[in-house]
């Protein structure tokens, strides 16, 4: 057992409360193309995405060891306390396929001159950014 940490045998697992397991689980497959890794009796699932993984669970009370702290989905989807940021190689193409794949975005890629971007939310309103290095 290696007393190191971090070591590489760990992995940083992201969580997202969502508030419809399903809804949130056809968005990250089929739309940001996500692979479904595992299902915890329907109120919770993993996936492999970009070689990171995400915890999508349901809200939940506190629980013995975490007897302060509720898990619950966004309720105001226009502040935000975290968001992803997927670099791109081509912002254009990439929001082209994700919009074709369902995705809602806040507004066309705009060009910064030292990056291009652009922004969308998950079902709960997590927000995501695709980003390209400018020119």
């Amino acid at each position: 057992m290696s007393t190191a940490f971090p070591s590489s045998s760990m992995a940083l697992t992201h969580i997202l409360v969502v508030s419809d397991i399903e809804k949130s689980k056809k968005f990250y497959v089929n739309v940001l193309g996500a692979e479904l890794y595992r299902e915890y009796g329907g109120t919770s699932l993993v996936l492999k995405f970009l070689n990171n993984w995400l915890l999508l669970v349901t809200g939940g009370e506190p629980t013995a060891d975490k007897p302060d702290i509720t898990f619950a989905a966004p309720d105001q989807p226009n502040t935000v306390n975290h968001a992803f940021t997927i670099r791109v190689e081509d912002c254009q193409q990439s929001y082209e396929i994700l919009k074709e794949r369902g995705a809602d975005f806040i507004t066309p890629p705009y060009d910064w001159g030292y990056e291009i971007r652009c922004f969308f939310r998950d079902p709960d309103g997590h927000l995501f950014e695709i980003s390209q290095v400018g020119t």
